[in-house]
C-alpha cells in the first residue's frame, strides 16, 4: 500500500512539472492578434530573434485572423494552465480580453502587452507604436497630397482595436483642428479583413466618386481598399495613405495606387516584447510604456538602405519561408 501511494505521489510531481513546463528554457508564450499577415510574421520573426539572442523558448500562437477573439482567449488561458514561464500579447479586442489578462497577473506569469492596448492595468509593459502620432502623420501627409483641400475617406480597421483607433483619432483630430478644407465624407471597418474592406472600399467610392483623398489605417483595410481602387479604375487617382506595410503594399506605391505608407517596425515590436518579458523574469523593472516611431515612406525615400531594411525586413532565418 505505501509502495503504491510513493509511486501515485511520484507520478503526480511529474505531471505538475510537465505542466508547468519546467524542463530547463525558459519558455515565453508570444500571442498575436493574427498569424496570416506579413506584419505579424515579421513581429514573430522578431520574437525568435530575442528568443535566440537571450536563449529563451518562444512559443508563438494566435488565431488565423484578428476578429478571433475567442480563440485569443484559448490559447491565453492554456498558456496560463500549464504556467508558461512569461507572455507577450497583441490584444486583440480591448475589452474581450480584461479578463484573461488578469487571471495571468493574479496566476503570477508576467504578461508584456504590445501593438495595441487593454482596459486593465495588470501588465507589466506596454510597447507599441506611437499611433496616435502615426495617425497624424498620415493626415499631414494627406494634406499635402491634396492641396490641404477635398473629400476624403477613412478605411478603419477593426471596432475594440486600441492600436488602430488611436491611429484614427489622431488621423481625425489633425484634419479637424489644422484642415477645414478637407472633409470626412465616409468612415467604413473592413474588420481586419481584406476581402471585406476592398467591399467596404467599393460601397464608399459608389456613394462618393469624386472623392480626392483616402486614408486606410492597417494593412488588410490598406490592401482591400486598393483592390478597389484599382478594380474601379481609380488606382492614382484618389490620394491614397496606407499604415504598414507589404509586397503588395509597396507594388502598389511603386504603381502610383498608393502614394504614401506610414510604416511601423514590427521586428523591433516582437524582439522588444520578449526582451522585456525576460528582463521582468531576471529580476530588472522595465518601464511601463515603450513608444516605437513610426516613418512615413513614399517613392522618395524608399530605395533609402534604412527604409529597405524597414519594408524588407531580413525574417528568413527566423521563420523561414
Amino acid at each position: 500500500m505505501l509502495r503504491a501511494l510513493l509511486v501515485f505521489a511520484g507520478l503526480a510531481a511529474l505531471v505538475l512539472l510537465g505542466g508547468c513546463q519546467r524542463k530547463g528554457k525558459v519558455v515565453i508564450g508570444v500571442v498575436p492578434k493574427s498569424v496570416n499577415t506579413i506584419f505579424w510574421i515579421t513581429v514573430q520573426a522578431g520574437a525568435m530573434a530575442a528568443g535566440k539572442d537571450l536563449d529563451v523558448e518562444i512559443e508563438w500562437n494566435g488565431p488565423a485572423v484578428e476578429a478571433e477573439f475567442s480563440r485569443q482567449i484559448q490559447i491565453l488561458d492554456s498558456m496560463i494552465t500549464r504556467r508558461v514561464d512569461g507572455i507577450a500579447l497583441a490584444v486583440g479586442d480591448r475589452k474581450a480580453l480584461v479578463q484573461t489578462v488578469e487571471r495571468a497577473a493574479a496566476a503570477g506569469v508576467p504578461l508584456v502587452v504590445f501593438d495595441s492596448g487593454v482596459d486593465t492595468d495588470k501588465y507589466v509593459t506596454y510597447i507599441a507604436t506611437d499611433n496616435y502620432a502615426g495617425g497624424q502623420m498620415a493626415a499631414h501627409t494627406l494634406a499635402k497630397l491634396v492641396g490641404g483641400r477635398g473629400a476624403v475617406a477613412m478605411m478603419r480597421n477593426s471596432p475594440g482595436s486600441y492600436s488602430t483607433m488611436d491611429r484614427e483619432r489622431g488621423f481625425l483630430d489633425v484634419l479637424g483642428k489644422e484642415y477645414p478644407g478637407m472633409r470626412v465624407v465616409a468612415e467604413q471597418f473592413g474588420v481586419a479583413d481584406r476581402a471585406k474592406s476592398m467591399t467596404a472600399m467599393e460601397n464608399i467610392l459608389s456613394a462618393h466618386p469624386n472623392l480626392d483623398g483616402l486614408f486606410a489605417s492597417a494593412e488588410p483595410c490598406s490592401v482591400g481598399a486598393a483592390l478597389a481602387l484599382k478594380s474601379r479604375g481609380l488606382g492614382g487617382k484618389v490620394k491614397f495613405v496606407a499604415f504598414d506595410s507589404s509586397d503588395a503594399m509597396i507594388e502598389d506605391l511603386k504603381g502610383g495606387v498608393m502614394h504614401a505608407m506610414v510604416v511601423q517596425d514590427p521586428f523591433r515590436m516582437g524582439y522588444e516584447a520578449v526582451t522585456t518579458v525576460v528582463e521582468k523574469l531576471r529580476g530588472k523593472t522595465p518601464p511601463r510604456q515603450i513608444d516605437l516611431p513610426a516613418t512615413v515612406v513614399d517613392l522618395s525615400n524608399l530605395d533609402q538602405p534604412e527604409i529597405r531594411k524597414l519594408v524588407f525586413p531580413d525574417i528568413k532565418p527566423y521563420v523561414g519561408g
